[in-house]
């Protein structure tokens, strides 16, 4: 008997054990070949929407050398209507790694899952948060637009 696919709330969670673990090849394994990740609330001069497993490993790599991401802080999966959708709410704190400030931010994400793996997964962010933490917009800019990864 095969068990039965990771559902989104299973690849949502993993995706949080793989942020945590800094592991962001093992993070972008989770999507399908040509899954989505969608950015809705990304500022001007960013991608809105990354198509494939590989374009969201190329936009990941980086994310560690920027932010290190040390724990969830806090963690609601809500379950949808649609068995393969689950809405979280969550927030990430660790430090910027170029100036050692803190950082926490909460997040929004909408997670679709087929065949155990992420088919669409939209991240919604504050860009406005996010040049807080960096010290500023251009700061925000210059870190995430020189290695292609994002708050």
């Amino acid at each position: 008997m095969s068990a039965s696919p990771r559902t989104a709330r299973d690849l949502f969670e993993e995706s949080l054990r793989r942020l945590l673990a800094k592991d962001m090849t093992g993070y972008a394994a989770l999507w399908a070949a040509d899954g989505v990740f969608e950015f809705p609330f990304a500022p001007a001069n960013y991608p809105t929407r990354l198509v494939g497993r590989s374009a969201v490993e190329d936009y990941l790599r980086g994310y560690p050398d920027l932010l290190d991401v040390r724990e969830i802080t806090e963690c609601t999966v809500h379950e949808t209507a649609d068995p393969d959708v689950v809405v979280a709410e969550f927030e990430a704190a660790g430090r910027v790694v170029a100036t050692g400030r803190p950082y926490r931010m909460r997040y929004v994400a909408v997670v679709t899952a087929r065949d155990g793996e992420i088919t669409r997964y939209r991240d919604y962010w504050s860009p406005l948060a996010g040049a807080e933490l960096m010290g500023g917009l251009d700061e925000l800019t210059s870190a995430f637009a020189t290695t292609g990864a994002q708050a």
